[in-house]
C-alpha cells in the first residue's frame, strides 16, 4: 500500500482540497509555492505508479478533476497560471503535481521547498476548496 493510499484511506492526515469518487486532491506538504497540490486517483492495489498506465477513460477524467482544482487554486492563490508537472518518482502512485505559477522558475522542482505551519496549510486548503466550483 503506498502512502497516498494511506492518504485515501484516512490513516495518514493531509489537508484535502477537492474528492470525488475516483480522485482526491491535496496539499503537498513541501510545497515550492502556496497552494502545491497534489492529485491522485483512488486505485484499487495494486497501485499504478506510472500515468501513461491509466486507461484512456480515467487519465482523461483525471485531467478533467485536475482541471477543476486548478480554477480552484488560481482564484484562491491569484497566481498567474497553475503548472501541471507528472514526474511521479518520490512516491509509486500516479499524481500529478499543480504549481501556482507567477513566473515560470515558480516550477523548478529544484527550489527550496515552502515550509509552513499545519495552520496556515489548512487555510490554504479551505481557500482553495471554497472556491473550487461544484459543477
Amino acid at each position: 500500500m503506498t502512502l497516498f493510499t494511506r492518504i485515501i484511506k484516512g490513516e495518514i492526515p493531509s489537508y484535502k482540497v477537492a474528492e470525488d469518487e475516483q480522485f482526491y486532491a491535496f496539499l503537498d506538504i513541501n510545497p515550492l509555492k502556496k497552494g502545491h497540490t497534489l492529485v491522485i486517483p483512488k486505485l484499487p492495489e495494486p497501485e499504478a505508479d506510472y500515468i501513461f498506465d491509466l486507461e484512456d477513460k480515467l487519465l482523461g477524467e483525471m485531467m478533467i478533476f485536475a482541471k477543476k482544482v486548478a480554477k480552484g487554486i488560481q482564484a484562491a492563490t491569484g497566481c498567474k497560471r497553475v503548472g501541471v508537472a507528472v514526474l511521479g518518482m518520490e512516491v509509486n502512485h500516479v499524481h500529478i503535481h499543480l504549481v501556482p505559477l507567477d513566473a515560470e522558475h515558480d516550477m523548478n522542482f529544484s527550489n527550496e521547498k515552502l515550509h509552513l505551519e499545519s495552520e496556515e496549510m489548512a487555510e490554504i486548503a479551505n481557500s482553495i476548496a471554497q472556491a473550487i466550483d461544484p459543477v
